[in-house]
């Protein structure tokens, strides 16, 4: 949790509210990532890329 609040101290301090969509995305390939390779929809996902 710790690496959450720094990053948050970061954004808020020094104004880059552009970073969170890109956080965002970030995180949803990550997610579809680890939820793909370990189940039958995987070769549904991958066809996205």
């Amino acid at each position: 949790m710790d690496f959450l609040k720094d990053l948050w101290g970061f954004l808020k301090e020094r104004k880059k509210w552009w970073l969170f969509p890109v956080i965002i995305v970030l995180l949803l390939i990550g997610i579809l990532i680890v939820i793909g390779g370990g189940s039958a929809v995987a070769p549904f996902i991958y066809t996205l890329f």
